[in-house]
């Protein structure tokens, strides 16, 4: 008979929390949906779920964010962990949260209608169940910090996209106007995107050539010591 251990210790329950982030409109989005089940049914939520027996925390994690996307693969970083004591009203939960970046254009519009999920902009966010609001501002937070030195904002973007796209971009992650000269400049100088032919002719009659971010470049450049910085 196997050795049982803990037994005087209490038991509670371990979620994951997903904080998926896009762009859109020249502001960045985060995904919610009404809950369905109490406590706080009908209450927005992030997207999230319990972790189950025998699944790793970044299983879990990537198991919710590809069940409530359709997307296999994006990039994604472990936030934290929140357990208050009296943050679910239900049980005692332990969370730990992710943020994960995605191309809203690969988003899958069936999984949106199933969970009852629509894409909200971070400015117009409303009172989240629990400490979710928290989450979202330290998920900010951090892609703030993360995009200054890695090309992690490309994720969020389709692949191919305009400088003026990119731009707008940075802008509504670092919630600062960026001067148009010196982004352009630093850009060129790491070499890291490819021009393509292709115009967007959108919004203005000449157009803007689209570009691609070259990750198997940056890769090399990487490994000879290359800092990004944006």
């Amino acid at each position: 008979m196997p050795a049982v251990f803990y037994q005087e210790q209490a038991k509670f329950h371990v979620a994951v929390d997903c904080i998926i982030l896009g762009f859109n409109n020249n502001e960045l989005n985060v995904l919610l949906y009404k809950r369905n089940f109490e406590p706080l049914k009908g209450e927005w939520s992030l997207m999230g779920g319990f972790v189950r027996s025998g699944e790793g925390l970044d299983e879990a994690a990537t198991r919710v964010l590809t069940d409530c996307t359709g997307i296999n693969t994006v990039f994604m970083e472990q936030i934290g962990a929140y357990g208050e004591v009296t943050r679910d009203q239900g049980e005692r939960v332990i969370s730990v949260a992710y943020y994960a970046l995605v191309s809203m254009n690969d988003f899958s519009q069936e999984l949106w209608e199933h969970y009852n999920a629509k894409w909200t902009k971070v400015t117009e966010t409303p009172a989240l169940i629990f400490d979710h609001n928290q989450m979202l501002l330290d998920s900010l937070s951090r892609l703030k910090r993360k995009a200054a030195t890695r090309p992690v904002g490309f994720n969020l973007l389709p692949e191919k996209f305009t400088l003026p796209q990119l731009q707008c971009l940075y802008e509504a992650i670092y919630q600062v106007p960026l001067d148009k000269r010196n982004f352009r400049k630093k850009l060129n100088a790491m070499g890291i995107l490819e021009k393509l032919d292709e115009k967007d002719r959108r919004n203005s009659r000449r157009g803007a050539f689209y570009y691609m971010f070259n990750k198997e470049k940056y890769d090399q450049l990487l490994e000879q010591g290359f800092y990004f910085s944006l």
